[in-house]
C-alpha cells in the first residue's frame, strides 16, 4: 500500500513479531536514509497487530490483506499487485519471504489443490463486519480478533484485557 504494509506473521517466540518489526524497521530506515541523504525518524507510529485464532480466521485475514490494494482501486485483480503474497498462494509464483501457513496447507493435498482451493476464496466478498468493523478495530486497538472463548484463553495465560471495557471501569474488574 502507499501508505502501510500488511503482514501476517506466525511468531515462533512472544517476542518475535516485535523483533521482526525492530529488525525491519531498523534496515529499511538505514536504507532509506542513505538513499535519500537524510536523517531522523521515518516512521510516524509503531506497528499495530491483533491476535487472530488462526482455524477461524487466518484465511480471512489472507483474503483481507491481499484484496486491500483492490479495495484502493490500485489494481483490478490481486495477481497484479507486486507486493502482494496472492502470486504465490493462488498461482505458485516463487517467494522466499513467504511460508505458507497450517491453514493454508489444509486447503489440499497438492500444490495445485491448494491454489486453486485458495483461488475460490476470492470468488466470494469478505464479511464487511470482519473487515470494517473487527479487524480493523481490534489492530488498532492491539485486541484478539473475534472469538470471545480465545479472548478468555489469551487473557488468562498473559494475564493482559483483550477486549473492551467500559470507559471508568477499573482494570482489575476486566480480569
Amino acid at each position: 500500500m502507499t501508505s502501510h504494509v500488511h503482514l501476517l506473521v506466525t511468531p515462533q517466540s512472544n517476542d518475535g513479531v516485535s523483533m521482526i518489526m525492530q529488525s525491519v524497521g531498523r534496515r529499511y530506515v538505514q536504507y532509506f536514509s542513505r538513499t535519500y541523504k537524510r536523517s531522523g525518524t521515518l516512521w510516524e507510529v509503531r506497528f499495530k497487530s491483533c491476535l487472530v485464532q488462526t482455524e477461524r480466521y487466518v484465511l480471512e485475514c489472507y483474503r483481507y490483506i491481499e484484496l486491500n490494494p483492490v479495495r484502493a482501486s490500485m489494481v483490478n485483480d490481486p495477481a497484479e499487485y507486486r507486493w502482494s503474497s496472492y502470486s504465490t498462494n493462488a498461482l505458485g509464483a516463487g517467494a522466499k519471504i513467504c511460508c505458507p501457513h497450517q491453514e493454508y496447507l489444509q486447503l489440499g493435498r497438492t500444490p495445485e489443490e491448494r491454489r486453486r482451493n485458495y483461488r475460490t476464496l476470492f470468488s466470494t466478498q469478505i464479511d464487511g463486519k470482519l473487515v470494517v468493523e473487527d479487524l480493523r478495530f481490534a489492530t488498532q486497538k492491539g485486541l484478539v480478533l473475534r472469538a470471545e472463548r480465545f479472548k478468555d484463553e489469551v487473557e488468562a495465560l498473559f494475564g493482559r484485557k483483550m477486549r473492551v471495557g467500559v470507559a471508568g471501569t477499573p482494570l482489575r474488574a476486566m480480569l
